[in-house]
């Protein structure tokens, strides 16, 4: 490719890494690569930054947003993938880089892989349950830190803790956190914490790192470390977007170092503000009591006397008290004896009307009495009539005096000739009985019952 330059012109850097953009752009189509992901970081825009690395080597990637969300898996710390994208430089930085367009799951990495194993296995144990979680103390009189003394982590949770609460003692036990060893080296110190009890609460940290800087704290011996301790215990590890087995063990996850310290620490600030409030509300308290009682004694003085007055006084008001109710009393009798001396003249004013009304009543019994008896004769004689016309009017008393009563056989009474047929049987009543009878009409006067 021909940029027009010659071997001595002088190019600025910025239009190197363009020719070197535009060779890599032009020379390497997109094409597809297959490596792990490490050293993840995703960004507050939505854009991807990793490594993709294999055995021998490592490249960095970008995933832009528009191009991530499209993905139908979340990337993780470790993950096998297939990605395809343009290779170019960032001109900027002079980065070699991948700026990946897809991207297709290759089946995860071999430490993701061991990360989710053990977390299973130790979440089927109970390790992780809320359950046996124990509360942090609140005023911890001395506080225990497991990391590296050469730690950026230890310099970030001790400058935590001397500016929350200087006066709280701090106990290092060192322990390398990367490298072979630093797994064994943490458990121990851990076990060491727990074994002394010289401090109320423990943090476990370090800081930031790709997921193999920190697989010492994925490591099962730190987990049953951490499970075993018998002092509350914070796991610190790494950046908030960071997770490790020790952050689902630990009593409680902070999400930086220095978010631990901030946990386990109470504020002297904090303390003092709450102490200062404290006490301007128990000096408020103390004044209102003071005049209160002030006020208490004041009225106490005013009504304190010799008891010598107090019986003079005792005795004029129940001397007052005596004249009062003698006054009253006569009072009384007076009002009681002029009400019946009225009630008396009024009784002798009505007594005449008494009498005149006694000789009023017995003329008006005696008056009812003659008509009660009037009434009753008349009501006799009235009765004794209608007796009369019943007993003349009664079929009974006819039928003694030698009559019949002609019915036929439905009990209906015969009043003309006219309803009965020639040889019909009828019913005479008599006075003594019932008998029966055959009509025996004139010949030709009426038709002959049919048979």
């Amino acid at each position: 490719m021909n940029f027009n330059t010659s071997a001595n012109d002088v190019i600025s850097v910025s239009s190197l890494n363009r020719m070197a953009r535009d060779l890599l752009e032009s020379g390497l189509p997109p094409m597809w690569i297959g490596g792990e992901i490490s050293n993840l970081t995703l960004a507050a825009s939505g854009h991807a930054y990793f490594s993709l690395k294999d055995g021998g080597a490592q490249i960095r990637c970008v995933m832009f947003r528009h191009k991530l969300s499209l993905l139908p898996f979340r990337l993780a710390e470790g993950m096998q993938v297939e990605l395809k994208g343009l290779v170019t430089l960032y001109e900027a930085r002079g980065d070699f880089q991948i700026n990946v367009d897809t991207m297709r799951s290759a089946g995860l990495g071999r430490l993701y892989e061991a990360f989710e194993k053990l977390k299973a296995k130790l979440n089927a144990e109970g390790l992780f349950e809320h359950a046996r979680k124990r509360a942090l103390p609140a005023h911890p009189r001395a506080i225990g830190i497991v990391t590296s003394p050469a730690a950026a982590a230890l310099r970030d949770v001790v400058t935590t803790l001397a500016r929350r609460m200087p006066s709280i003692p701090v106990i290092l036990y060192p322990a390398q956190v990367q490298g072979e060893s630093a797994a064994r080296q943490i458990a121990a110190a851990i076990q060491q914490a727990s074994a002394r009890q010289e401090v109320d609460v423990l943090i476990v940290c370090r800081g930031g790192g790709s997921i193999e800087d920190l697989w010492s704290f994925n490591e099962e011996i730190v987990a049953r470390a951490l499970a075993a301790c018998t002092i509350p215990t914070v796991s610190g590890v790494g950046h908030e977007t960071d997770f490790t087995i020790c952050d689902f063990v630990a009593d409680r996850r902070a999400p930086t170092p220095t978010a631990a310290a901030e946990l386990v620490s109470p504020s002297q600030e904090q303390l003092r503000l709450q102490l200062e409030q404290g006490k301007r509300g128990l000096e408020r308290a103390l004044s209102r009591l003071l005049t209160d009682k002030s006020q208490r004694l004041d009225y106490l003085a005013r009504r304190l006397a010799h008891p010598g007055d107090k019986l003079r006084r005792q005795a004029q008001a129940l001397s007052q008290a005596g004249d009062r109710l003698q006054r009253g009393l006569d009072t009384l009798f007076s009002r009681r004896r002029w009400a019946l001396q009225l009630a008396s003249s009024r009784m002798q004013r009505h007594q005449p009307q008494l009498a005149q009304q006694q000789q009023q009543l017995v003329r008006l019994a005696e008056r009812m009495q003659r008509g009660i008896s009037q009434t009753l004769h008349r009501q006799q004689q009235l009765l004794q009539r209608h007796h009369a016309t019943l007993e003349a009017m009664n079929p009974e008393a006819v039928l003694s005096r030698g009559y019949a009563i002609v019915q036929k056989r439905d009990g209906q009474a015969v009043k003309s000739p006219q309803e009965l047929l020639n040889q019909e049987r009828v019913l005479l009543r008599l006075a003594e009985g019932i008998t029966e009878a055959i009509i025996d009409h004139p010949q030709g006067a009426q038709p002959e019952l049919p048979f």
